[in-house]
């Protein structure tokens, strides 16, 4: 594993960024750049059905005009699928891996966490998921923000799917593929994706491959108390000076900001921002969205 810091924003196109999402690309973004780290951008453009035709190149725009440059080339999760058969492929050949004709309502009937039912019983692969068969379930990680993080340990036991029975690439399998082979050595992300980490830990180690850090932001919430998102309307980040937003979410972060930041140039802020980068002073809880 590199002795630097290589870390990572990877949106999906289901529609431009918003606040929350400017406040996760903007805790990677310092993070790796406080370590002298480099920062790499993805497209997780592997559910079409969710994608927004155009939010891709928006999404890309938005990060440049909010100053938040990335280093190389953006990978594209749809060029990707060779890489993903092998993977599955790597585990069917282990038998790390099984077919499941399950159909949700019965996982649904039994409290939401499958129970391994198809495991041992030699499904072929037509209309079927294929799920990962765990064999040394990760029940706690650490976080650099949160400490120890404890999961429920019905889900971390659970043989979760890693291609869809509608023939895509699960999230869990596609993610963990594509950060090992762009080197990323922290993951820095909303708190909303705490939950599938143990997940990517276990399919991690199923691979031997390294584990990168971890670092789950706070989220931040709208009037009703949901977490910003392009599901609820959040609305888009608008064009035009970009400061008063970084510096609302710089604030959200616990990250201080210099009282005359109306006399800094966006560049300013930013590389004060990285200088001055401290998890230390970050709050744990979700909050409100702040007016800028």
């Amino acid at each position: 594993m590199p002795s630097f810091c290589i870390g990572r924003f990877a949106p999906s196109p289901s529609g431009e960024l918003h606040f929350g999402s400017l406040i996760a690309a903007l805790g990677s973004y310092l993070s790796a750049r406080a370590q002298n780290g480099i920062w790499r951008v993805r497209i997780e453009d592997i559910d079409p059905p969710r994608e927004v035709p155009g939010a891709a190149s928006r999404i890309l725009h938005q990060l440049e005009h909010y100053g938040l440059t990335w280093d190389g080339e953006v990978l594209w999760q749809s060029q990707r699928h060779e890489a993903y058969r092998e993977a599955l492929a790597w585990l069917q050949q282990h038998r790390q891996s099984y077919f499941c004709t399950c159909p949700r309502r019965r996982i649904q009937e039994m409290g939401g966490f499958y129970d391994g039912y198809c495991r041992e019983r030699q499904r072929g692969p037509e209309n079927a998921a294929l799920r990962l068969r765990q064999h040394v379930p990760i029940f706690t990680f650490d976080d650099q923000l949160r400490g120890r993080v404890e999961a429920d340990r019905r889900l971390a036991q659970e043989d979760f799917i890693i291609h869809r029975r509608d023939g895509l690439f699960a999230y869990n399998l596609a993610v963990v593929v594509d950060d090992h082979f762009q080197g990323i050595t922290e993951v820095v992300r909303g708190a909303d994706l705490i939950e599938p980490t143990v997940r990517q830990i276990a399919l991690y180690q199923q691979f031997d491959w390294p584990v990168p850090a971890w670092l789950h932001l706070p989220l931040a919430l709208n009037h009703d108390g949901n977490k910003l998102s392009k599901q609820n309307h959040a609305p888009s980040l608008p064009d035009g000076d970009a400061r008063p937003l970084l510096v609302a979410a710089l604030r959200f972060l616990g990250q201080p900001v210099s009282g005359g930041w109306q006399d800094l140039t966006q560049d300013k802020l930013l590389s004060d921002a990285v200088e001055q980068w401290n998890i230390a002073l970050m709050p744990q809880q979700n909050a409100l969205k702040p007016d800028a």
